[in-house]
């Protein structure tokens, strides 16, 4: 008997559970109404990325990896007169070069990159400069720092969250309602970034020393967007 009283209890407040979470489900789609609204800025481009190459061939592969390594440690040693430049080492391949018929090996060639970055465009160009006596110049772009971007993101949450609010006032007038509840809002980030500015080969092909190139780093553009959902009152 026991047994089943308490079974039946429990059995009851169950019941009672299933037709409470029922009305407050039901109270939660009731006069909800979902917003999306958006803040955008463009901001201008405050750092430089450059690739550079070079490219060599040789009958010995040997003395190929050996001409290479000279060539990077001395781009390397070079990076270290301009302290706000960031320099690192890229890929670096060898293969086989056959004659036309691709049955006997010709020579070997070799490929190595250097990949700089900087938020300091005069000292960047001067050492792509340099650079470029035994270097060719694959691609420069520019982007927002992380500092950069992270600040006016924050700043765009912000002023995206006060979009959103007045919208959601906007609607509740509209409606003749006396209010709202936030239910959820959720906050996303887009940015647009420019393509590279490519350089041609033909260009630095030249063993001088080219001159240095004033450049413009341009725009991108960041975008928050605030998307959730509101319940009138």
């Amino acid at each position: 008997m026991r047994t089943l009283a308490l079974s039946t209890l429990f059995a009851g407040l169950a019941g009672m559970a299933l037709s409470v979470n029922a009305q407050a489900a039901d109270s939660l789609n009731y006069n909800v109404v979902n917003i999306q609204a958006d803040a955008a800025r463009q901001v201008s481009n405050d750092e430089m990325h450059a690739v550079l190459y070079i490219e060599k061939s040789n009958k010995q592969p040997a003395e190929l990896a050996a001409q290479i390594n000279q060539l990077m440690t001395q781009a390397v040693g070079t990076a270290r007169k301009y302290p706000n430049v960031k320099i690192e080492t890229g890929s670096q391949s060898t293969y086989p070069i056959y004659d036309n018929d691709n049955r006997k090996l010709k020579e070997w060639r070799g490929r190595a990159e250097v990949r700089l970055e900087s938020t300091d465009f005069k000292a960047a160009s001067q050492l792509v400069s340099e650079l470029q006596q035994n270097f060719q110049t694959e691609s420069i772009n520019f982007s927002i720092s992380d500092a950069q971007r992270k600040k006016v993101e924050n700043e765009l949450m912000v002023e995206a969250s006060k979009n959103f609010q007045q919208r959601a006032q906007t609607l509740t007038q509209a409606w003749n309602k006396s209010g709202y509840n936030l239910v959820n809002l959720n906050l996303n980030t887009n940015n647009y970034f420019p393509q590279p500015m490519s350089m041609s080969m033909a260009k630095f092909a030249s063993a001088e020393a080219m001159p240095v190139q004033d450049v413009a780093g341009g725009e991108s553009k960041i975008t928050v967007n605030a998307s959730g959902t509101i319940q009138f009152k």
